[in-house]
């Protein structure tokens, strides 16, 4: 049985805001974190690695497809939730400027969209979507998957039925892996299961 890597990017100065459709770049924590995401799955056997189109996991993807001598195809449907106009603010500032749809956000999360952001249930569906995609394509060999923690967190919520919390353990480190085993066959949708 062939398994799709889920795998967080690696670090950027955005660290600690909201960021989602943003696109900075990875700083030099993220390259030292890249290093040892590719000498810790150096023993893997991927044979395809898929990316976000956001800077973040391209540049991490790159670093992977590099270690393993493969090609890579950039996926806008990998991309993190879009925080609207919460795009790199800090939930302080949020409270600061913005409490009455802060509090409202905290109390209805998560089908209250940050302001101007994606709907959680279209994030969702997106993410869900993207992974029966992503199962057709294991065939032989392992893929490797570059995204962001928000898809991380919802493969394993709405697919593994993990709490909130643990899922957000799970995830929280930059370079964090969810392995996904798929049955080898190129119908396969959702016919996989979580280690």
């Amino acid at each position: 049985m062939s398994e799709i890597l889920f795998i967080r990017h690696a670090a950027t100065d955005m660290a600690g805001t909201f960021c989602g459709h943003s696109d900075p770049e990875i700083n030099a924590l993220g390259y030292e974190q890249i290093a040892e995401l590719t000498e810790k799955i150096r023993s893997e056997d991927i044979g395809i690695v898929y990316s976000s189109d956001l800077r973040r996991a391209q540049t991490t993807a790159g670093a992977v497809t590099k270690a393993f001598g493969v090609e890579y195809h950039i996926r806008p449907e990998l991309r993190e939730i879009n925080f609207g106009r919460w795009e790199g603010l800090r939930w302080k500032d949020i409270e600061q400027h913005d409490a009455v749809y802060a509090n409202r956000w905290m109390a209805d999360y998560p089908t209250l969209p940050a302001r101007g952001g994606e709907r959680f249930c279209d994030f969702e569906r997106r993410v869900l979507d993207e992974v029966a995609f992503l199962s057709t394509k294991v065939i032989r060999q392992n893929i490797a998957v570059i995204t962001h923690a928000g898809v991380l967190r919802t493969v394993l919520c709405s697919l593994k039925k993990y709490s909130q919390n643990d899922a957000w353990r799970q995830t929280e480190a930059y370079c964090s892996i969810v392995r996904y085993a798929v049955a080898p066959s190129p119908q396969s949708q959702f016919a996989g299961t979580f280690l």
